[in-house]
C-alpha cells in the first residue's frame, strides 16, 4: 500500500535518514536511475560464499534481498546524486478538507520556518528572540515534543551567538528569565501532565537555563581596539541624530553611559517626548502626566511609567509575511509559490504576537 501524505492525491515522498535527521529527496534522479539499473543486475546473479568444502549457494529470494540492501546502501551513501530540498514556508489551514487532513499547529510552523538560520541574520535576530519569549510565556505546552526539542536547540544557538558576538545580551536575559519562571510553574504541575516528555528531562533543561543565565551574568564585553574614527569623534548634531533613531528607551540610557557628551544628549526632554509620542497615543500619556521639580513634564519618567500599562511599538529589520491569497506564512526573501496575479498586494507582515494568534483555535 503506498504511503499517503496530507494530500490524499499524492503518491508520497521518498525519505532518507542522514546525520541531521530525515531528509526528503527527489524520487527521480538520472544518477540514481543509473545506479539502480546496475544494482538490479545483481539480483539475477548467484552469490557463492565459503570455502571449497562448504559452498553455500543462495536462493533467488536471498539474492533479491541482498540486491535491495545494496541498493539502499548505495542510495544512502551516494550523496552526490541526492537532491534534497526543504520549503521555508508553511500553509496555514485551520480545518480539514479533501486535499488536506487536519490543521496546522504552532509546533509544525515552528519546525518548518527555519528559525535556526534566521538567528544568524541580524535583521531577524530580535524577531526570533521575541517570538521565543512569547512562546515561553504562554504557548510552551502547545508545542509538540519535536517542536520543544527544536525550541531548545534554537535557544542554545542564540545563547552561543550572544556569548561569541556580545550582541544584545539584555534581550536574551529577559527571554531566559521568562522561560525559567514558566518552567518552574509547569514542573510543579507535573501531576496534571502539562509537559510533554519525562519530568527529569525538563529538570535538566531548567538547570541548563540557570547555567546560561549565570554565563550571561558573567559575560565581559570585549574592548574594541580601533585607531580610526570613533563615536566620540562625531559632531554633536550627528550624535543627536543617532539617539533620535532609537525606539527603545533602555538603548538610549545604555548609550548615554558611554561618554559624558552622550549622557547629556540622552537626557534631552525633547528626545523622550518624541519617544513617548511615537509609542503611545496622546490620550494615554495625558492620564499619566509626571511633572518635574521645575513644573515641566518629565517625559523620561513618563515613558517608563506608560511602558508598564501599554505595549510599545515593535520594530524589526525583517519579519515573517503572510499571503492573504494563498494563506502561506513565509520569509519574504525566500518567497513562496503564489498564484495571485500581483503577489505584492497580498502580503502582510506578521508580528511575533500575530504569529502566535494565527495558530489559536
Amino acid at each position: 500500500m503506498p504511503f499517503l501524505g496530507q494530500d490524499w492525491r499524492s503518491p508520497g515522498w521518498r525519505w532518507v535518514k542522514t546525520e541531521d535527521g530525515w531528509k526528503r529527496c527527489e524520487p527521480f534522479s538520472p544518477a540514481l536511475e543509473d545506479g539502480n539499473n546496475q544494482l538490479n543486475d545483481i539480483s539475477h546473479t548467484v552469490i557463492i560464499t565459503g570455502n571449497d568444502e562448504n559452498e553455500e549457494v543462495y536462493s533467488t529470494e536471498d539474492c533479491e534481498f541482498a540486491a535491495k540492501k545494496r541498493k539502499k546502501d548505495h542510495f544512502r551513501n551516494n550523496t552526490d546524486s541526492q537532491c534534497f530540498y526543504r520549503e521555508k514556508w508553511i500553509y496555514v489551514h485551520k480545518e480539514s478538507t479533501k486535499e488536506r487532513h487536519g490543521y496546522c499547529t504552532l509546533g509544525e510552523a515552528f519546525n518548518r520556518l527555519d528559525f535556526s538560520s534566521a538567528i544568524q541574520d541580524i535583521r531577524r535576530f530580535n524577531y526570533v528572540v521575541k517570538l521565543l519569549q512569547l512562546i515561553a510565556k504562554s504557548q510552551l505546552t502547545s508545542l509538540s515534543g519535536a517542536a520543544q526539542k527544536n525550541y531548545f536547540n534554537i535557544l542554545d544557538k542564540i545563547v552561543q551567538k550572544v556569548m561569541e558576538d556580545q550582541y544584545n545580551p539584555r534581550l536574551i536575559k529577559d527571554l531566559l528569565q521568562d522561560l525559567s519562571s514558566t518552567l518552574c510553574i509547569l514542573i510543579r504541575g507535573v501531576g496534571k501532565s502539562v509537559l510533554v516528555g519525562n519530568i527529569n528531562i525538563w529538570i535538566c533543561r531548567l538547570e541548563t537555563i540557570l547555567l546560561w543565565q549565570q554565563q550571561l551574568k558573567n559575560l565581559q564585553m570585549n574592548k574594541q581596539v580601533n585607531n580610526g574614527l570613533t563615536l566620540s569623534d562625531l559632531p554633536l548634531h550627528m550624535l543627536n541624530n543617532i539617539l533620535y533613531r532609537f525606539s527603545d528607551g533602555w538603548d538610549i540610557i545604555t548609550l548615554g553611559q558611554v561618554t559624558p557628551t552622550l549622557y547629556m544628549l540622552s537626557e534631552d526632554r525633547q528626545l523622550w517626548k518624541k519617544l513617548c509620542q511615537y509609542h503611545f497615543a496622546e490620550k494615554q500619556f495625558c492620564r499619566h502626566l509626571i511633572p518635574s521639580e521645575k513644573g515641566h513634564i518629565d517625559w523620561k519618567l513618563m515613558y517608563f511609567a506608560l511602558q508598564k500599562y501599554y505595549p510599545i511599538k515593535e520594530q524589526y529589520g525583517d519579519t515573517l509575511h503572510f499571503c492573504r491569497h494563498c494563506s502561506i506564512l513565509f520569509w519574504k526573501d525566500t518567497g513562496h509559490p503564489c498564484t495571485a496575479s500581483d503577489p505584492n498586494t497580498c502580503l502582510m507582515p506578521v508580528s511575533p504576537q500575530h504569529f502566535i494568534d494565527l495558530f489559536k483555535f
